[in-house]
């Protein structure tokens, strides 16, 4: 199965409009097109919940009381994301908890996930070893010292559960909820932190007219759309109520050195977004070139990192090299730029050609190894940006209305 939950969706105050299927979660590169779509029937808007789910199919079964009630689409996705992370323990937990607590709303749906693993579900009373040893790590979060597991006598830990009673019966198996409450995570309104694709950096964004309300978080890079509806999440009504926190940072250590993390109030989150989304396209390799590039170019802000990226294949980079002796013979006999004859190699010169051709190129050496650029443009021209880009910044990036 492509998806975790797969949804036909309809206008409640528009039903002649029809209805469209979309699975869930929504891929990034799907987003801005899934709203096209759902614009069509005039839902989809980032606050309200405006579709109707007619029909869903999923996994969860105990997701089939959605149909007929209001939600919203990032709700799903979300909700889809969290169920997608889940494993089959943690999945019979969610059902079983659902179940027993009649939860027929997205919003409580989204909250069970981040509750339903203090619970013990038995769906295999004969294995009364693995049903302690379950229950014993759910009282504890998860996790347990080993010493702990090793003198831990399950059968009996499973025992005084059944004979405490407290238990119900559910389509998913016998659940004990060992006094689990719903918490509200999730407001409503404010998605709480799940880091569930791999994003470079992310930002907590919040209205500085509002300093009580929980934030919002953008992971970048993202779609404009999704970017958009954040901010409208987080009640930011223009660049001067932007207030952004950073909240994780996975980009090459040097890129750090070439931002103001320290003034984020500053950033052009459209630059920020178009440095990730160059940063997250490279392999590891080339990220770690990207790194000693930085060294050697000294970017600073964003939209310079950015074009470093871009342009890494107008650099050389050998990692881990020290020495011209060891970049002559890396050029020698690994770069195939020559014939190399074992044979011959007390007559080499591998310092001499390593300096002969440093000479020709401008580079350095560094802790990551050598790195030379051979760009037809003077380096920091190749950093600075072009004047007709330059001329269609200066007129307002706008993101969903908001200048941000």
């Amino acid at each position: 199965m492509s998806y975790v939950i797969k949804a036909a969706l309809s206008s409640a105050a528009h039903p002649e409009h029809g209805e469209i299927t979309i699975p869930f979660p929504i891929p990034d590169q799907e987003y801005g097109h899934t709203l096209e779509l759902l614009a069509g029937l005039e839902i989809g808007d980032a606050l309200e919940q405006d579709c109707r789910v007619e029909e869903q199919d999923s996994w969860y079964g105990v997701l089939n009381v959605l149909e007929g009630t209001a939600v919203n689409v990032d709700e799903l996705d979300y909700l889809a994301k969290r169920l997608d992370s889940f494993c089959d323990d943690e999945a019979e937990q969610f059902q079983a908890m659902a179940h027993k607590l009649g939860l027929k709303d997205v919003k409580d749906f989204i909250n069970l996930t981040f509750c339903c693993q203090r619970a013990t579900v038995i769906t295999n009373f004969p294995d009364l070893e693995t049903v302690g040893r379950s229950h014993f790590m759910n009282l504890h979060g998860g996790s347990a010292k080993t010493e702990e597991l090793k003198n831990l006598d399950g059968i009996e830990t499973a025992l005084l559960l059944i004979d405490g009673g407290g238990e119900t019966v559910t389509p998913y198996g016998v659940v004990y909820d060992n006094g689990m409450k719903l918490e509200q995570v999730y407001d409503g309104r404010h998605f709480p932190a799940y880091l569930y694709d791999v994003h470079p950096l992310i930002l907590s964004v919040s209205s500085k007219q509002k300093p009580g309300d929980k934030p919002d978080y953008l992971y970048l890079p993202t779609s404009s759309q999704k970017m958009e509806r954040t901010l409208r999440r987080a009640g930011v009504t223009g660049k001067a109520d932007l207030r952004l926190q950073l909240e994780f940072f996975e980009l090459p250590e040097q890129v750090a050195f070439a931002l103001d993390l320290d003034h984020l109030e500053r950033a052009d989150l459209s630059e920020w977004n178009q440095m990730c989304q160059a940063v997250k396209a490279l392999s590891a390799p080339e990220q770690k070139k990207l790194e000693a590039a930085a060294m050697l170019a000294m970017p600073h802000g964003p939209e310079e990192v950015r074009r470093l990226a871009e342009n890494l294949d107008q650099f050389g980079f050998v990692p881990g090299i020290k020495t011209p002796e060891e970049y002559g013979r890396y050029l020698i006999r690994e770069s195939g730029r020559f014939q190399y004859d074992e044979n011959l190699e007390g007559f080499y010169d591998f310092q001499g050609y390593g300096l002969q051709q440093m000479e020709k190129e401008p580079g350095q050496f560094n802790t990551l190894g050598y790195i030379d650029y051979h760009g037809t443009l003077m380096l920091d021209e190749l950093l600075r940006e072009d004047p007709v880009e330059q001329h269609q910044g200066e007129q307002s990036q706008q993101i969903g209305g908001l200048s941000c």
